[in-house]
């Protein structure tokens, strides 16, 4: 999982790189937060977890973006389906659309996005050993936030994020039909690349 992230990075500054000197349409971001379930996983009553996500983004009209990355986030269960202490990690994939627009005058902006997922739910004990991986399957996501820009290239952004991935988890040939859902409160860093 480490590994995959540290190579999303590597990838994006290379690609960052060669773009620097474009026009300000590329931005890379990192968002951790907090993963607040809104919903029971199989029988497994979850309890708040935290997760973050790398993305790149690549605004390719007016206030529109396209963006694209891997997310990791962690929700845990004192009892389930899967035996006691059992955390159920969420990675994978996401490709999305957002628009941000200004309040007014103001330099403070707001932002909307949507986007699917591409993700699998992993299942470990307490000791970090995996019980089960579902296989990768579609899930999507909605969120919003705010836009706050520290610099010409610097810009945070808090936001909520709504998700949902429903998979298939087999525990001791027992299938269990899994949907977690939950919603995500973090601040992102996205630095922005090359001229206004």
């Amino acid at each position: 999982m480490i590994r995959r992230f540290i190579t999303f990075i590597c990838m994006a500054i290379v690609i960052f790189t060669f773009s620097a000197g474009a026009q300000n349409r590329w931005s890379l971001e990192l968002r951790p937060g907090g993963s607040f379930p809104v919903k029971e996983l199989g029988d497994a009553d979850l309890t708040p977890g935290f997760g973050f996500e790398g993305t790149v983004a690549y605004r390719f009209i007016g206030s529109f973006c396209a963006y694209a990355g891997w997310g990791w986030n962690r929700v845990t269960a004192d009892q389930s389906f899967a035996g006691p202490d059992v955390r159920f990690e969420e990675t994978g994939y996401v490709l999305g659309v957002q628009a941000m627009y200004p309040f007014g005058r103001s330099m403070l902006k707001y932002y909307v996005r949507a986007g699917i997922l591409y993700n699998h739910i992993e299942t470990e004990d307490s000791e970090g050993e995996i019980v089960d991986s579902s296989p990768h399957g579609l899930g999507w996501q909605a969120g919003a936030g705010l836009a706050f820009d520290i610099t010409d290239h610097l810009r945070l952004t808090p936001g909520l994020r709504y998700r949902s991935l429903s998979r298939e988890i087999d525990i001791d040939n027992t299938v269990v039909d899994a949907d977690l859902r939950y919603l995500s409160a973090g601040v992102g860093i996205a630095w922005r690349f090359g001229r206004g």
